[in-house]
C-alpha cells in the first residue's frame, strides 16, 4: 500500500508542477510556446485530448546541421479530473524509450520510474527556469 501511495504522490507532484510550467493546458487547443532569455524554449503540444485523458509533448529543441533536435521530448498522460499525471515515453538525440510497449499495456516498471523522476526534476528547472505556457501565448504561435 505505501508504494502505490509513493507512486500517487509523484503523479500528484507532477501534475501540481506542470500546472505551473502550463497553467491552461485544459484550454490550449495545439500548442503553446515558452521563451526564456538564457534558456531553451520550450514546446508544448496537446497529442490527444479528452475530458478524462490528455496527452502532451513537452520539448526542448536545438538546431543540429539544420535539423531540429528533441532534447528532451517528453510525452505525458495528464488525467485532470483525479490531478494526476505521469510520463509515458522520452526521447533525446540519443534514445527513444516509452513506459507501455504495446498494444495490450505491457508496463516497463524501471522505465516508468525513471521516466517520472525525471520529469518531476525537469518540472523544477523549468519552473526555476520561469517557464510559463498559457492560452493567449499559444494562440498566437
Amino acid at each position: 500500500m505505501a508504494t502505490e501511495n509513493t507512486h500517487r504522490d509523484i503523479y500528484a507532484r507532477i501534475y501540481r508542477k506542470l500546472k505551473q510550467v502550463v497553467p491552461d493546458m485544459l484550454t490550449i487547443e495545439e500548442s503553446g510556446k515558452s521563451k526564456v532569455d538564457g534558456y531553451m524554449d520550450l514546446s508544448l503540444d496537446i497529442l490527444h485530448k479528452r475530458s478524462t485523458r490528455i496527452i502532451i509533448a513537452l520539448s526542448h529543441y536545438y538546431k543540429q546541421n539544420g535539423d531540429m533536435i528533441p532534447d528532451p521530448d517528453m510525452q505525458i498522460a495528464v488525467y485532470p479530473n483525479l490531478e494526476l499525471a505521469e510520463a509515458l515515453a522520452y526521447q533525446d538525440s540519443f534514445c527513444y524509450r516509452e513506459i507501455y510497449s504495446d498494444d495490450k499495456g505491457t508496463e516497463d516498471i524501471k522505465a516508468k520510474k525513471e521516466l517520472n523522476d525525471f520529469l518531476d526534476q525537469w518540472l523544477n528547472n523549468l519552473i526555476a527556469q520561469g517557464h510559463c505556457i498559457k492560452a493567449d501565448e499559444a494562440a498566437d504561435e
